[in-house]
């Protein structure tokens, strides 16, 4: 049984799963790139590539790092869900240590989605729910197809609203009459 469906409720259904963009893992692998570049460059200028000096083999090592740093972004970046169920809004992160922030549809109040240019051209953007609880503004960044995940929350809480209005109304008794 998966994270999220441990988190929902009786008769809760997940209607939209969503994560960052790619984009977001762009940066990390540029920096991380950088790094390696450097650590062979330090080791092919000073050291050559002959087999057996132990500081060329230092420098080898050094290089898990950028590389286990990336693999750690990219772990981040898989277990980063953001969830549009029937009933309300999900945001999901962590690998070992779970945070969970969750927003009732009933309580959204107002969204706000922006994408720039460059999100425009890869589909990614952001996505603000203001809502009336104490949290007050939930902000994912870099969401993969905002106006997908916008689309589906605004019409859950529309289908939450006409459920409510649908639900039987409770009887309305007749004043008795009373004849004088």
């Amino acid at each position: 049984m998966s994270y999220v469906s441990q988190l929902l409720g009786e008769n809760e259904e997940v209607v939209l799963v969503a994560r960052q963009s790619w984009v977001v893992l762009l940066r990390a692998a540029v920096v991380d790139l950088i790094f390696v570049v450097i650590i062979l460059a330090v080791a092919a200028l000073a050291f050559g590539w002959s087999q057996g000096q132990p500081l060329t083999l230092a420098l080898a090592l050094l290089l898990l790092i950028p590389i286990g740093r990336f693999v750690w972004q990219v772990t981040r970046w898989r277990n980063r869900e953001y969830i549009v169920t029937n009933r309300r809004v999900i945001q999901v992160d962590g690998t070992i240590n779970k945070n969970v922030i969750d927003s009732s549809l009933e309580k959204v109040n107002d969204v706000r989605m922006t994408q720039s240019i460059l999100g425009r051209l890869f589909d990614y953007g952001d996505v603000e729910i203001l809502t009336a609880s104490e949290l007050g503004l939930n902000r994912f960044q870099r969401l993969t197809d905002p106006i997908k995940f916008k689309t589906a929350m605004l019409n859950e809480k529309e289908k939450l609203g006409f459920d409510e209005l649908a639900a039987p109304a409770a009887p309305v008794s007749k004043p008795s009459e009373i004849s004088i």
